[in-house]
Formats: structure tokens, sequence, C-alpha cells
């Protein structure tokens, strides 16, 4: 299974701390995106950062009087929101693993 790898180049401790490192970067970069979703044609729209933080919420005036409307819209602009978030952080998490080469070695 581990045929043809040489072990005396893999340092666990360097390939540890090239992970945080990574990882940190990533979590300072996720928080300066925004991804804004919209529902009930503009009538909800949130946006949230890169962490999954909710960062603005608008909700149409009219939408105040009919609270089944505003819950069905409010749920799906939510799910839309975080599905954007979560596939940006699948991208970022690839990237960050092909960046690491054969276990990070350069």
């Amino acid at each position: 299974m581990f045929d043809g790898m040489d072990f005396s180049k893999l340092n666990l401790n360097d390939m540890m701390n090239q992970v945080q490192d990574m990882a940190s970067k990533a979590k300072e970069e996720n928080a300066s995106k925004i991804f804004t979703a919209k529902a009930g044609g503009g009538m909800v729209e949130i946006s949230i950062n890169g962490n999954s933080e909710v960062i603005d919420l608008q909700i149409d005036d009219s939408l105040l009087e009919d609270k089944d409307s505003l819950q069905i819209l409010l749920i799906s602009c939510m799910n839309d929101v975080i599905k954007q978030s979560d596939e940006n952080k699948k991208m970022m998490a690839m990237s960050m693993l092909g960046g690491m080469g054969s276990f990070g070695q350069k």
C-alpha cells in the first residue's frame, strides 16, 4: 500500500503546521467574502460572510403582515445562501489539498 513512498522526507509536524496555517488563512479570506441570496422576487434578502455569519437581512415591509409567507421565504433564502457558502468552503478545501502537493512536500 505504501510501496515507493519515502517516509524519511515526511515530517508530520511540518505538515500539521502547514495545514493549520492554510486553515487560518482560509478563515481570514472567508470572512471578507460575501454571499447573498434573494427570495420572493427580492422581498427577502440575506447576506452572509464566508464563515456563514449573517451580516445583513432585508425584509420587505409587506411581508410583516403575512407570517407564513415570511417564514417560507426566509427558509428558502437561508438555504440558498448557506449552500453558496458551503460550496465556497468545498472549493477552498480542494484548493488547500491541491496546494499541499504530495503530503506537503516542496
